[in-house]
C-alpha cells in the first residue's frame, strides 16, 4: 500500500483576504439604490392626498400674493426686523410666540403620531407634496409604470429625448416658481417679481432661489423615497410615539396567508389559499417600495397607497375589502376587538392614557398661546440709563439721570404716547432735545428713540439708587400702556 499522496495548494496573500472582507462589507453596507417606478392608484386616499395636495400649495403659493393694510399679507422683512402675519405685527422680542407656535406643533406631531402613526408624512410633509406633485408630472409625461420602465431602458432616441426634456423643463419651471415663492415672504413679492423681469435681483434673493429651487428639484425629482429614509430623523425616532394601539398601515396575515394566485372560479378556501393573491400591487404603488406584506417598517411613511391598491384588487376578485387596512398590533393579534362600528374604529383608540395626556397638554399649550395673541399689548417699551454719567446737576439745583427711551409702535397707525415717571417726590421728565414736546408721536409700525432726563430735587434723597416707573401711554387708548422700572441714582442732598 502506498501512503497519502501529498498535494500542494496556492498560498493566498492575506492581503488579499483582507480586501475580499472589506469588499463583501462595503457590498453589505452600502447598497447601490434600485430606482422605483411608483403606480398609479386611486382611491379615498389618494383623494385625501390630493386634496391637501392641492390645499397646501393653495396656501403657499398664494399667501405671497395677499393684501393686508395696503402691503403683503405675511412678510417677514429681516432687514427691518418686522414679521407682518394676516393683522399681526411681531418683532424680534416676540421671539416668544414662534417658541410656542414650535412646542404646538411638536405637541400636534406626538399627538397625531400616537392616534394614527405618520399621517404627517403621508399627506402634509412638504417632501411628499412635492414628490407626489412630481410624480404626477412623470406619469402625464412618460406615462404609466410599465412605460416608465421600458422608455428607462430603451435607447436615446429623439422621442425619449422628447420626453424627458419636457418633464425636465416641466420640474425645472416648478421648482424655480418654488423658489421664488418662498424669497417672496421674506422679500416683498411684488418688488421680488420687478426685479426678477428686470435682472436686478440682488446676489442674495437670486442664491436663495436658486438654493430653494434646486433642493425642491432634486429632493422630489431624484432623491425622493430617500430623503425618508435617510435624511429625515423622524423615521428613525417615530417608534418612541407608537403603542400597540397605534393605528398603523398593516397586512392582515391571518386573512391573507397562504398568499398565491388562483383564478376568480375556484374556491380559493378550499385549495388552502387566504386572501392575498400575491399581485404585488401594494409593492407597485408604494413610493418608498417597501413590501408591507412583511410587517411594519421604518420606511412606511403611512401614505396608505397600499391599502386603496389592495382594495380595487379585492373588489376585482369580489373579496372583502381590508386585507391591508389602518389597524392596530392589538386589534391583529386579537388583544383589542376590531369593531366595525365607527366607535371601534375611530373613538375607542383614542381613549388611552397616552392620547389623552398628550391632547391636555396641547390643549392648555393652544389655549395659553391663543390668549397670549389675543391680550398682547402693541408697545414696547425700553429704557437704557447712561452710563457714563450716573449723576449730574441740572444747573437749577436739582439733580438728573439720563436715560435713552425706545418706544415701539406695533400697529398699523401713527399713536401719540405720553410719558411720566413716578417713584420719587416731584420726578420731571424733560425731553431732549427740548424742541420736543409730549404727547410723542410715533409713526405706524416703527420705533422711535428718544434721549431723556428725569431731574429731582436732592433734598431728602439719601445717596445711592432709587426704584422708579417709567410710564408710556397711548393716548386714545389708555389700556395701551407700558412701564419700566430703571435706577435712579443720587447724592446726598441736604438735609
Amino acid at each position: 500500500m502506498t501512503g497519502p499522496v501529498a498535494r500542494s495548494y496556492p498560498t493566498i496573500p492575506l492581503q488579499a483576504i483582507d480586501a475580499v472582507a472589506i469588499a463583501d462589507q462595503e457590498q453589505a453596507l452600502y447598497e447601490v439604490r434600485k430606482k422605483i417606478y411608483p403606480r398609479a392608484v386611486h382611491g379615498v386616499f389618494a383623494r385625501w392626498r390630493v386634496a391637501l395636495v392641492i390645499l397646501t400649495q393653495l396656501v403657499f403659493y398664494g399667501l405671497p400674493w395677499l393684501t393686508w393694510n395696503d402691503r403683503q399679507a405675511v412678510l417677514f422683512d429681516l432687514g427691518a426686523r418686522k414679521f407682518y402675519v394676516l393683522g399681526l405685527i411681531f418683532w424680534p422680542q416676540d421671539f416668544i410666540f414662534v417658541t410656542g407656535l414650535l412646542v404646538i406643533s411638536a405637541l400636534s406631531l406626538f399627538l397625531f403620531t400616537a392616534v394614527a402613526g405618520r399621517l404627517w408624512c403621508g399627506y402634509a410633509c412638504p417632501q411628499t407634496v412635492y414628490t407626489e406633485m412630481f410624480m404626477w408630472i412623470e406619469r402625464k409625461i412618460e406615462g404609466d409604470r410599465t412605460r416608465r420602465m421600458q422608455l428607462d431602458k430603451a435607447p436615446w432616441s429623439a422621442r425619449k429625448l422628447a420626453l424627458k426634456g419636457a418633464k425636465q423643463a416641466v420640474w425645472m419651471a416648478i421648482a424655480a416658481w418654488t423658489g421664488f415663492t418662498f424669497v417672496g415672504y421674506f422679500t416683498p413679492i411684488h418688488t421680488l417679481a420687478r426685479e426678477l423681469i428686470t435682472a436686478s435681483l440682488s446676489p442674495w434673493e437670486g442664491f436663495w432661489i436658486l438654493f430653494y429651487g434646486g433642493a425642491t428639484y432634486g429632493n422630489a425629482g431624484y432623491l425622493r423615497e430617500q430623503v425618508c429614509k435617510y435624511m429625515c430623523p423622524y423615521a428613525r425616532f417615530q417608534s418612541v410615539m407608537f403603542d400597540r394601539d397605534t393605528l398603523i398601515v398593516t397586512y392582515d396575515p391571518l386573512r391573507g396567508e397562504p398568499r398565491g394566485p388562483r383564478s376568480r372560479k375556484i374556491d380559493y378556501r378550499a385549495a388552502g389559499l387566504g386572501d392575498c393573491v400575491d399581485c404585488t400591487i401594494c409593492v407597485q404603488v408604494c413610493p418608498v417600495g417597501i413590501d408591507i406584506r412583511k410587517g411594519l417598517q421604518y420606511e412606511c411613511i403611512g401614505c396608505a397607497a397600499c391599502i386603496d391598491g389592495c382594495d380595487q384588487v379585492m373588489d376585482k376578485m369580489g373579496y372583502p375589502r381590508g386585507l391591508i387596512r389602518y389597524s392596530s398590533e392589538n386589534a391583529l393579534t386579537g388583544k383589542t376587538s376590531e369593531q366595525t362600528t365607527a366607535f371601534g374604529k375611530v373613538i375607542a383608540p383614542l381613549l388611552r392614557p397616552r392620547i389623552a395626556i398628550y391632547t391636555a397638554i396641547l390643549a392648555s399649550v393652544t389655549v395659553g398661546f391663543v390668549a397670549s395673541l389675543y391680550l398682547r399689548v402693541p408697545l414696547k417699551v425700553s429704557v437704557q440709563r447712561d452710563r457714563a454719567t450716573l449723576v449730574r446737576d441740572a444747573g437749577d439745583g436739582r439733580i438728573e439721570n439720563v436715560y435713552r427711551l425706545q418706544i415701539t409702535n406695533a400697529v398699523e397707525r401713527p399713536r401719540s404716547f405720553a410719558i411720566s415717571a413716578t417713584g420719587l417726590p416731584d420726578l420731571e421728565v424733560v425731553l431732549d432735545p427740548n424742541d420736543v414736546r409730549q404727547p410723542i408721536e410715533v409713526a405706524a409700525a416703527s420705533t422711535r428713540t428718544l434721549p431723556l432726563r428725569l431731574r429731582a430735587e436732592p433734598r431728602g434723597l439719601s445717596a445711592g439708587s432709587h426704584d422708579i416707573r417709567f410710564h408710556v401711554t397711548a393716548d386714545d387708548d389708555p389700556e395701551v400702556s407700558r412701564h419700566e422700572e430703571p435706577i435712579f441714582f443720587s447724592r446726598k442732598g441736604s438735609p
